[in-house]
């Protein structure tokens, strides 16, 4: 994984704005793979080299081959995994909207947020968050049937960034237990959650692999992590919380045995809608969880204002050595551009407490359906001329 040895790389965290043709083809009944397929590799080359063009040092294909049919598809980083897993069904308790739990019930996700219930009027006149509809429930045991649209997808990217000419470009997945926060516990096969979450990690370890040796870096989508705390009922402890989360990181890190440290890259946020996030668990509660897992860099929010002060958290929990930060330092939250120095003074934070090598200008989140296309491209050209002002303080 490169390093910033001589000046801050850039990077962002995945999604993209999708061109129109490709969502309208993705929402299309009936549409051919052959159209897909075509439609795809000409949008990943022509994203490739946007982002080579803006000046991004480790660009991706922006997520092109995950479906989002609307623009505004806040989900499609991972609900794209239901195309590419077999063990998944409607719910056998039908699609009944998310409940409360009564006395003496163990926590569960109920997918309807505690922020929501303290802003109540908010949520009931605004479409901030996704609907709370029945997500997929397993039913079966779980097992990777995607290796053709993954092959696809690797296809397209490698022929991208080889006509580019771009050294180190990444992948996304979503993470173990991510994935099991879209079911939202609606586990009807496997006996207990450690050996649902066992059944998820064998079968993404297939994608995780894949990625690897396909020549790319792995990124781990896992907002799951400290985003679930603001969905369990009976709220937990912070204790209780974090060894719920610990299951999790140990389920994720068993589907990561043989990958080397140095191709993973692991993303957490608190959820891309646009609300007050008063409920969001502060990142130093949850930092000691996320450096458990076996991954060379972190990606975390940085750039919003509900999460911008937590640079500070650096100066008491030590990053590990050889590890990296991707700090967010443009926010997918707005649609205000940040100007140049401001998204420099954010990285020089960073790397006075962290090691100037150690950081790489990121985003807090995916840009894709959060923000406009301009707005998109715009808030990239801002994080990389930001590194360039942050480099010239940082090496004088």
């Amino acid at each position: 994984m490169q390093r910033s040895t001589n000046r801050i790389l850039t990077t962002h965290a995945g999604s993209l704005p999708r061109p129109d043709a490709l969502r309208e083809a993705w929402s299309r009944p009936g549409v051919s793979d052959a159209e897909i397929d075509s439609l795809l590799k000409r949008a990943v080359a022509d994203i490739v080299k946007e982002q080579r063009d803006i000046g991004l040092d480790i660009p991706n294909d922006g997520e092109f081959g995950k479906p989002m049919r609307a623009a505004a598809d806040l989900a499609a980083w991972g609900t794209y995994i239901f195309g590419r897993l077999s063990g998944f069904g409607p719910s056998p308790s039908g699609a009944a909207a998310p409940d409360r739990a009564r006395p003496g019930q163990p926590m569960r996700i109920v997918g309807e947020r505690w922020e929501q219930r303290e802003f109540a009027d908010f949520y009931a006149h605004d479409a901030a968050i996704p609907s709370t509809a029945s997500r997929p429930a397993c039913i079966a045991p779980i097992a990777y049937s995607g290796e053709a649209a993954l092959r696809r997808d690797l296809a397209a990217l490698k022929a991208a960034a080889t006509t580019s000419g771009i050294e180190e470009a990444f992948v996304t997945s979503i993470a173990v237990g991510s994935l099991e926060m879209f079911c939202r516990g609606q586990n009807a096969h496997y006996a207990r959650a450690e050996d649902f979450l066992e059944g998820i990690g064998k079968a993404l370890a297939v994608e995780y692999r894949a990625i690897v040796e396909a020549g790319f870096l792995l990124q781990l989508d896992d907002p799951g992590l400290p985003d679930t705390w603001d969905m369990l009922d009976p709220h937990p402890t912070l204790e209780e919380y974090k060894r719920y989360a610990m299951l999790r990181i140990e389920a994720l890190n068993q589907a990561l045995t043989g990958i080397p440290q140095d191709r993973v890259r692991y993303h957490i946020c608190w959820g891309s809608w646009h609300g007050p996030h008063t409920a969001d668990l502060p990142l130093k509660d949850i930092v000691d969880v996320m450096l458990r897992v076996k991954a060379q860099a972190y990606s975390v929010e940085a750039g919003n204002a509900r999460h911008e002060h937590e640079y500070k958290i650096w100066s008491s929990t030590p990053l590990p050595p050889g590890k990296l930060l991707i700090p967010g330092v443009v926010s997918h939250a707005t649609n205000v551009v940040e100007h140049p120095e401001l998204v420099a003074d954010r990285l020089v934070n960073f790397a006075r407490i962290v090691g100037r090598e150690n950081v790489i200008a990121g985003t807090d989140c995916g840009l894709g359906g959060r923000v406009h296309p301009q707005i998109a491209a715009a808030k990239l050209r801002a994080l990389c001329e930001g590194a360039r002002l942050a480099t010239h303080q940082l090496w004088r």
